[in-house]
């Protein structure tokens, strides 16, 4: 009678431990491409929400100088009593003309989008959002504070015939606190002026073009 032994083989520790190793590098690499997309993922979010408040800024001066453009027709109709917020003679510069705080690129003005006739101060407040109509703005009620700021900076610009009066640059630039992060470590950037990792920055030009055509 033949008697056929089979023999069985497992795993040695050598091969054990060699899949064990493979399997925490795995797991490792899977964990570091997750926390990059985090923090991928967050950066964009906060550029992307720092192009709107950048954009909005620029809106927020054109609104006051179309405003300053309406109170320049009623001032000259002659209409009495003026209304509510209009003083005669009207500037398309009123609002933020007068305030030096404005051509000082350390500095600036702040402006949200309630701002309707004029800018204010000096920039340094964070911004709040607003928890009931999600609008970015200062000093509100029910709303929380921001990781961002903005900064609106306006500086005449001479035409060719040297006069300063008609054309404005206005430069709008928003930043946030960022901290360190595994893309970018020891690198913790605060909310206090644009840096390299933590700033968008926006510029255009107004011109008083109604005021040539219409007065």
């Amino acid at each position: 009678m033949n008697f056929n032994f089979k023999e069985e083989t497992g795993f040695t520790i050598i091969e054990l431990i060699i899949s064990i190793f493979v399997l925490s590098v795995g797991v490792i690499g899977i964990f570091s491409i997750f926390s990059m997309v985090v923090v991928l993922t967050s950066d964009s979010s906060d550029r992307l929400t720092a192009t709107y408040l950048a954009q909005e800024g620029m809106e927020i001066v054109r609104n006051i100088r179309d405003t300053n453009w309406l109170h320049m027709d009623i001032c000259a109709s002659g209409v009495t009593p003026l209304p509510d917020g209009v003083s005669c003679p009207a500037s398309w510069l009123d609002g933020f003309s007068e305030i030096s705080a404005c051509s000082n690129i350390n500095t600036g003005c702040e402006a949200d989008y309630t701002s309707k006739t004029s800018m204010s101060g000096n920039s340094g407040e964070y911004l709040y959002i607003n928890n009931e109509n999600g609008f970015y703005g200062y000093n509100q009620n029910n709303a929380t504070i921001t990781k961002f700021q903005r900064k609106i900076i306006i500086s005449p610009v001479e035409d060719i015939d040297g006069k300063s009066d008609h054309i404005i640059k206005v430069t709008v630039e928003v930043f946030w606190d960022k901290k360190s992060t595994i893309l970018s470590p020891g690198v913790t950037a605060q909310s206090d002026g644009c840096g390299p990792s933590n700033c968008i920055s926006t510029e255009g030009t107004l011109y008083d073009w109604y005021n040539y055509i219409n007065h």
